[in-house]
């Protein structure tokens, strides 16, 4: 599991951003940093420091990638063809565990790994529990039948503050889904402003 998944909302306030677009972001309430000395005014960030920054909300919205699968997925970008930022992104995006989330079957990110881990969903008729694993387009995702009724999946499918994006072909009732292409950093439903280009400019020193 992630360490982030008990204070997962700490880079919220890190950031000062609402990250996941959640309700209960504490940056709904409180735009400032955590900790005793987060109402400080905050110096002006080097380069560098705005580029980790950049790093560290990507990475932290996608919920558990680690540092080592984070510039795995970079390093994968930079031999592909075309735009790096746009590359990295689509790998990202291509994640089963984000396309679980952006499906709708789960509510968060983080519920997502945790789903995939548990063994509930299938890729074209087999099972898979990585969450890492590279779906392609075309690919089937698929809820597993005696999985689709449980509380947080039926939560999930109902809920209001997200919509399934257009790159995404989900049916609710099948509990079935696929990726319909690679989705471009402006097809992304991100709750806030992401920088990818930053991301390849930390690791391209």
């Amino acid at each position: 599991m992630s360490k982030r998944d008990r204070a997962k909302y700490k880079l919220d306030r890190r950031m000062g951003e609402n990250v996941w677009g959640r309700p209960k972001s504490p940056v709904n309430r409180r735009e400032y940093g955590p900790g005793q000395h987060g109402q400080r005014r905050r110096g002006k960030l080097s380069d560098f420091g705005i580029q980790l920054r950049a790093k560290q909300k990507l990475k932290g919205y996608y919920g558990n990638i680690t540092e080592k699968q984070f510039k795995g997925i970079y390093e994968r970008a930079t031999r592909m063809r075309g735009d790096t930022s746009e590359n990295l992104i689509g790998l990202l995006e291509q994640r089963l565990d984000a396309v679980v989330y952006r499906a709708k079957f789960v509510p968060t990110v983080f519920a997502a790994r945790q789903f995939v881990n548990h063994g509930h969903v299938k890729v074209n008729g087999r099972r898979v529990n990585i969450p890492s694993y590279r779906v392609k387009v075309g690919d089937v995702i698929e809820v597993r039948e005696k999985s689709r009724e449980l509380p947080m999946v039926l939560e999930a499918t109902q809920m209001a503050e997200r919509d399934v994006p257009d790159y995404i072909e989900a049916d609710h009732k099948k509990m079935t889904a696929a990726m319909t292409r690679v989705p471009a950093l402006a097809d992304v439903p991100y709750p806030v402003h992401m920088e990818p280009n930053l991301v390849i400019e930390f690791y391209s020193r």
